[in-house]
């Protein structure tokens, strides 16, 4: 009889023990998980393509901040973008929620041009975020919506983060 209890207790532990390997006090991601409260950091965003060609965001996990992110990918070695200046550009649009390409001037294969860089009539985003780029660089931005388009509009949603990958093609100096 005490061998049957043993053996029951040991079988009633491992069976508790084992339920419980499946599930966990957080869901799982994609089953209806909460949204994220990591905020993003710029490192947190992967971007694979040359300069020059179109490139492929992968837009991670994590919280949006409010801060306008910025980083190098490919460090240029031509004129720098200064305020004043006119910047050619190639750029692709992906929104943070829902991992889509908006717009990219490398589908439509030809480069925009932002005249009079830092009160150029664009994004506050833009006329922040591409001083200091350099012909043939590459740049990724992560645009909160402050500084973006905010209500929405042109396709955008409401409070829509935004991620561009900016080529660097030419600058031009303030006449």
């Amino acid at each position: 009889m005490r061998n049957v209890l043993l053996i029951a207790s040991l079988a009633l532990a491992a069976a508790t023990g084992l339920s419980g390997c499946g599930s966990s006090a957080q869901p799982s991601p994609g089953t209806g998980a909460a949204a994220p409260t990591n905020p993003c950091k710029i490192d947190d965003f992967k971007v694979t393509g040359d300069f020059g060609s179109a490139p492929k965001v992968e837009v991670p996990a994590c919280k949006p901040t409010d801060e306008l992110l910025m980083k190098d990918l490919v460090q240029g070695t031509g004129a720098e973008v200064k305020a004043g200046t006119t910047a050619t550009v190639n750029y692709q649009l992906t929104t943070f929620s829902d991992k889509k390409v908006l717009d990219s001037s490398f589908q439509r294969g030809k480069p925009f041009d932002v005249e009079n860089v830092g009160q150029a009539p664009v994004i506050d985003g833009w006329n922040e975020g591409i001083v200091g780029l350099k012909e043939q660089g590459r740049r990724l931005l992560v645009v909160p919506p402050a500084k973006g388009y905010g209500q929405g509009g042109q396709g955008i949603k409401a409070n829509e983060t935004l991620i561009f990958v900016i080529d660097g093609v030419k600058v031009t100096p303030a006449a």
